[in-house]
Protein backbone atom coordinates (compact mmCIF):
# COMPACT_ATOMS: atom_id res chain seq x y z
CA UNK A 1 0.00 0.00 0.00
CA UNK A 2 1.04 3.59 -0.30
CA UNK A 3 1.10 6.47 1.85
CA UNK A 4 0.83 9.58 0.17
CA UNK A 5 2.22 12.82 1.91
CA UNK A 6 1.64 16.29 0.92
CA UNK A 7 3.40 18.74 3.02
CA UNK A 8 2.27 22.63 2.84
CA UNK A 9 2.92 25.50 4.61
CA UNK A 10 0.36 25.26 6.82
CA UNK A 11 -1.09 21.91 6.78
CA UNK A 12 0.67 18.61 5.76
CA UNK A 13 -1.78 15.57 4.65
CA UNK A 14 -1.52 11.90 4.59
CA UNK A 15 -3.18 9.49 2.88
CA UNK A 16 -3.28 5.50 2.54
CA UNK A 17 -3.94 4.15 -0.67
CA UNK A 18 -4.87 0.35 -1.67
CA UNK A 19 -4.85 1.19 -5.59
CA UNK A 20 -8.09 1.55 -5.76
CA UNK A 21 -9.50 3.48 -3.48
CA UNK A 22 -8.14 5.96 -0.06
CA UNK A 23 -8.44 3.83 2.85
CA UNK A 24 -7.89 7.23 5.04
CA UNK A 25 -7.10 10.70 4.93
CA UNK A 26 -5.94 12.48 8.14
CA UNK A 27 -4.21 16.39 8.32
CA UNK A 28 -2.02 17.67 10.92
CA UNK A 29 -0.15 21.02 11.04
CA UNK A 30 3.39 21.09 9.48
CA UNK A 31 6.10 21.62 11.74
CA UNK A 32 9.85 21.24 10.93
CA UNK A 33 10.66 20.10 14.40
CA UNK A 34 8.50 17.11 14.23
CA UNK A 35 10.72 13.87 14.11
CA UNK A 36 10.21 10.82 12.50
CA UNK A 37 9.24 8.81 15.65
CA UNK A 38 6.74 11.16 16.45
CA UNK A 39 4.77 11.24 12.45
CA UNK A 40 4.36 7.33 13.31
CA UNK A 41 3.51 7.56 16.97
CA UNK A 42 0.80 9.86 15.34
CA UNK A 43 -0.31 8.16 12.41
CA UNK A 44 0.06 4.79 14.01
CA UNK A 45 -2.53 5.94 16.79
CA UNK A 46 -5.37 6.96 13.94
CA UNK A 47 -4.95 3.82 11.93
CA UNK A 48 -5.25 1.71 15.45
CA UNK A 49 -8.29 4.13 16.00
CA UNK A 50 -10.20 3.72 12.86
CA UNK A 51 -9.25 -0.17 13.09
CA UNK A 52 -7.54 0.60 9.37
CA UNK A 53 -5.06 -2.35 8.96
CA UNK A 54 -2.83 -1.49 5.95
CA UNK A 55 1.39 -2.74 5.54
CA UNK A 56 3.18 0.06 4.11
CA UNK A 57 5.35 -1.08 1.51
CA UNK A 58 5.86 2.80 -0.48
CA UNK A 59 5.76 6.40 0.10
CA UNK A 60 5.49 9.67 -1.77
CA UNK A 61 6.24 13.00 -0.94
CA UNK A 62 5.35 16.52 -2.14
CA UNK A 63 6.61 19.09 0.18
CA UNK A 64 6.32 22.72 -0.05
CA UNK A 65 8.41 22.92 3.16
CA UNK A 66 11.97 21.43 2.41
CA UNK A 67 12.97 21.35 6.16
CA UNK A 68 10.47 18.62 6.29
CA UNK A 69 11.43 16.48 4.35
CA UNK A 70 14.69 14.83 5.37
CA UNK A 71 12.23 13.41 8.29
CA UNK A 72 9.34 12.17 6.17
CA UNK A 73 11.89 10.37 4.51
CA UNK A 74 13.25 8.81 7.86
CA UNK A 75 10.02 7.63 8.83
CA UNK A 76 9.53 5.62 5.59
CA UNK A 77 13.28 4.28 5.93
CA UNK A 78 12.38 3.65 9.57
CA UNK A 79 9.51 1.87 9.97
CA UNK A 80 7.94 1.85 6.63
CA UNK A 81 11.49 -0.08 5.51
CA UNK A 82 11.05 2.23 2.06
CA UNK A 83 12.72 4.74 0.14
CA UNK A 84 10.79 7.65 0.02
CA UNK A 85 9.80 8.96 -3.36
CA UNK A 86 10.38 13.07 -3.63
CA UNK A 87 8.09 14.82 -6.50
CA UNK A 88 10.82 17.40 -7.61
CA UNK A 89 14.12 15.52 -6.73
CA UNK A 90 15.67 13.49 -10.45
CA UNK A 91 14.74 10.40 -9.43
CA UNK A 92 11.36 11.07 -9.54
CA UNK A 93 9.91 11.44 -12.75
CA UNK A 94 6.92 13.17 -13.81
CA UNK A 95 4.51 12.33 -16.68
CA UNK A 96 4.18 15.71 -18.32
CA UNK A 97 6.45 18.43 -19.54
CA UNK A 98 7.16 21.36 -17.48
CA UNK A 99 7.58 24.18 -19.66
CA UNK A 100 9.13 27.55 -18.09
CA UNK A 101 12.11 29.62 -17.97
CA UNK A 102 15.48 28.10 -17.40
CA UNK A 103 16.12 27.66 -13.94
CA UNK A 104 12.49 28.53 -12.73
CA UNK A 105 11.77 25.77 -9.62
CA UNK A 106 8.53 25.13 -9.66
CA UNK A 107 6.50 24.43 -6.62
CA UNK A 108 6.07 20.23 -6.31
CA UNK A 109 2.24 20.61 -5.06
CA UNK A 110 1.65 22.79 -8.52
CA UNK A 111 3.23 19.90 -10.77
CA UNK A 112 1.52 17.36 -8.35
CA UNK A 113 -1.78 19.57 -9.23
CA UNK A 114 -1.03 19.59 -12.81
CA UNK A 115 -0.39 15.97 -13.09
CA UNK A 116 -3.86 15.04 -11.57
CA UNK A 117 -5.91 17.80 -13.72
CA UNK A 118 -4.33 16.20 -16.75
CA UNK A 119 -5.18 12.56 -15.77
CA UNK A 120 -8.71 13.50 -14.22
CA UNK A 121 -9.94 16.24 -16.72
CA UNK A 122 -7.82 15.97 -20.16
CA UNK A 123 -5.80 19.46 -21.07
CA UNK A 124 -6.74 22.72 -21.32
CA UNK A 125 -6.98 23.10 -18.25
CA UNK A 126 -6.48 26.30 -14.94
CA UNK A 127 -5.95 24.50 -11.60
CA UNK A 128 -6.74 26.73 -8.78
CA UNK A 129 -5.31 26.14 -5.57
CA UNK A 130 -6.92 27.73 -2.32
CA UNK A 131 -3.60 27.53 0.18
CA UNK A 132 -1.64 29.45 1.53
CA UNK A 133 -0.79 31.14 -1.48
CA UNK A 134 -3.87 31.20 -4.13
CA UNK A 135 -2.28 29.35 -7.11
CA UNK A 136 -3.49 29.56 -10.68
CA UNK A 137 -1.62 26.47 -12.82
CA UNK A 138 -1.86 26.30 -16.32
CA UNK A 139 -2.07 22.93 -18.26
CA UNK A 140 -1.67 22.59 -21.84
CA UNK A 141 -3.47 20.33 -24.24
CA UNK A 142 -1.39 17.61 -24.04
CA UNK A 143 -0.87 17.74 -19.99
CA UNK A 144 2.43 19.95 -19.84
CA UNK A 145 2.76 22.78 -17.09
CA UNK A 146 3.25 25.83 -18.38
CA UNK A 147 3.32 28.63 -15.90
CA UNK A 148 0.60 30.23 -13.98
CA UNK A 149 0.03 32.93 -11.16
CA UNK A 150 0.53 33.34 -8.08
CA UNK A 151 -1.82 35.71 -5.27
CA UNK A 152 -1.96 36.21 -1.54
CA UNK A 153 -3.66 33.39 0.10
CA UNK A 154 -7.19 34.41 1.67
CA UNK A 155 -6.48 33.49 5.22
CA UNK A 156 -2.63 35.46 4.90
CA UNK A 157 -4.70 38.45 3.36
CA UNK A 158 -7.15 38.20 6.65
CA UNK A 159 -4.26 37.80 8.73
CA UNK A 160 -2.75 40.79 7.21
CA UNK A 161 -5.20 43.08 7.61
CA UNK A 162 -5.51 42.01 11.50
CA UNK A 163 -1.90 42.70 11.93
CA UNK A 164 -1.42 45.39 10.05
CA UNK A 165 -4.57 47.49 11.21
CA UNK A 166 -4.89 47.78 14.95
CA UNK A 167 -8.44 48.42 15.19
CA UNK A 168 -9.41 45.68 12.31
CA UNK A 169 -10.17 42.00 14.74
CA UNK A 170 -9.20 38.80 13.38
CA UNK A 171 -12.26 37.49 11.53
CA UNK A 172 -13.06 34.16 9.77
CA UNK A 173 -13.89 33.88 5.99
CA UNK A 174 -17.49 32.65 5.04
CA UNK A 175 -19.79 34.27 2.08
CA UNK A 176 -21.62 37.11 3.45
CA UNK A 177 -25.20 37.95 2.62
CA UNK A 178 -24.54 41.41 1.89
CA UNK A 179 -22.05 43.16 -0.12
CA UNK A 180 -22.53 45.88 2.41
CA UNK A 181 -21.45 45.08 5.82
CA UNK A 182 -23.47 46.84 8.70
CA UNK A 183 -20.55 46.00 10.86
CA UNK A 184 -16.61 45.58 11.04
CA UNK A 185 -16.00 42.10 10.58
CA UNK A 186 -19.12 42.43 7.84
CA UNK A 187 -17.54 44.43 6.00
CA UNK A 188 -13.82 42.64 6.24
CA UNK A 189 -15.96 39.23 5.03
CA UNK A 190 -17.44 41.26 2.52
CA UNK A 191 -13.63 42.85 0.85
CA UNK A 192 -12.09 39.50 0.93
CA UNK A 193 -14.92 37.36 0.35
CA UNK A 194 -16.16 38.97 -2.98
CA UNK A 195 -12.72 40.30 -3.94
CA UNK A 196 -11.48 36.82 -4.16
CA UNK A 197 -14.05 35.88 -6.76
CA UNK A 198 -13.72 38.81 -8.76
CA UNK A 199 -9.62 38.01 -8.10
CA UNK A 200 -10.24 34.38 -9.98
CA UNK A 201 -12.89 35.67 -12.16
CA UNK A 202 -10.76 38.00 -14.02
CA UNK A 203 -7.66 35.95 -13.67
CA UNK A 204 -9.45 33.22 -15.43
CA UNK A 205 -10.63 35.24 -18.32
CA UNK A 206 -7.58 36.46 -18.88
CA UNK A 207 -5.87 33.35 -19.27
CA UNK A 208 -8.38 32.00 -21.30
CA UNK A 209 -8.27 35.28 -23.78
CA UNK A 210 -4.30 34.69 -23.93
CA UNK A 211 -4.67 31.28 -24.41
CA UNK A 212 -7.65 31.91 -26.64
CA UNK A 213 -9.45 28.60 -26.64
CA UNK A 214 -11.90 27.16 -24.22
CA UNK A 215 -10.45 26.11 -20.61
CA UNK A 216 -12.18 23.86 -18.10
CA UNK A 217 -10.98 25.45 -14.13
CA UNK A 218 -10.86 23.37 -11.50
CA UNK A 219 -10.74 24.31 -8.07
CA UNK A 220 -8.96 22.40 -5.15
CA UNK A 221 -7.70 23.30 -1.46
CA UNK A 222 -8.81 23.83 1.84
CA UNK A 223 -11.33 26.93 1.05
CA UNK A 224 -12.12 26.01 -1.94
CA UNK A 225 -16.00 24.64 -1.04
CA UNK A 226 -16.67 27.98 -0.28
CA UNK A 227 -15.80 29.57 -3.47
CA UNK A 228 -17.23 26.84 -5.53
CA UNK A 229 -20.93 28.14 -4.39
CA UNK A 230 -20.43 31.28 -5.84
CA UNK A 231 -21.75 32.35 -9.32
CA UNK A 232 -20.06 29.23 -11.11
CA UNK A 233 -16.62 30.22 -11.19
CA UNK A 234 -15.44 26.70 -11.19
CA UNK A 235 -16.36 23.84 -13.68
CA UNK A 236 -15.32 21.16 -10.92
CA UNK A 237 -13.85 21.14 -7.57
CA UNK A 238 -11.82 18.11 -6.53
CA UNK A 239 -10.72 18.17 -2.21
CA UNK A 240 -8.58 15.28 -2.71
CA UNK A 241 -6.52 16.26 -6.33
CA UNK A 242 -3.09 16.42 -4.77
CA UNK A 243 -3.51 13.45 -3.32
CA UNK A 244 -5.04 11.82 -6.14
CA UNK A 245 -1.70 13.20 -8.52
CA UNK A 246 0.55 11.46 -6.02
CA UNK A 247 -0.42 7.99 -6.82
CA UNK A 248 -0.43 9.34 -10.69
CA UNK A 249 3.16 9.93 -10.26
CA UNK A 250 3.88 6.63 -8.24
CA UNK A 251 2.34 4.52 -10.45
CA UNK A 252 4.17 6.21 -13.22
CA UNK A 253 7.27 5.92 -11.80
CA UNK A 254 7.13 2.32 -10.51
CA UNK A 255 5.82 1.65 -14.04
CA UNK A 256 9.55 3.08 -15.47
CA UNK A 257 11.77 1.22 -12.85
CA UNK A 258 9.45 -2.28 -13.82
CA UNK A 259 10.16 -1.45 -17.73
CA UNK A 260 14.52 -1.09 -16.83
Amino acid sequence: MLLAIDCGNTNTVFSIWDGERFLATWRTSTEHQRTADQYYVWLSTLMEFQKIEAEITDVIVSSTVPRVVFNLRVLADRYFNTRAMVVGKPECALPVDVRVDIGTNVGPDRLVNTVAGYDLYGGDLIVVDFGTATTFDVVAQDGAYEGGVIAPGVNLSLEALHQAAAALPHVDITKPQRVVGTNTVACMQSGVFWGYVGLVREICARIKAERDRPMRVISTGGLAPLFQQSEDLFDDWREDLTMHGLTVIHAYNLGRSQST
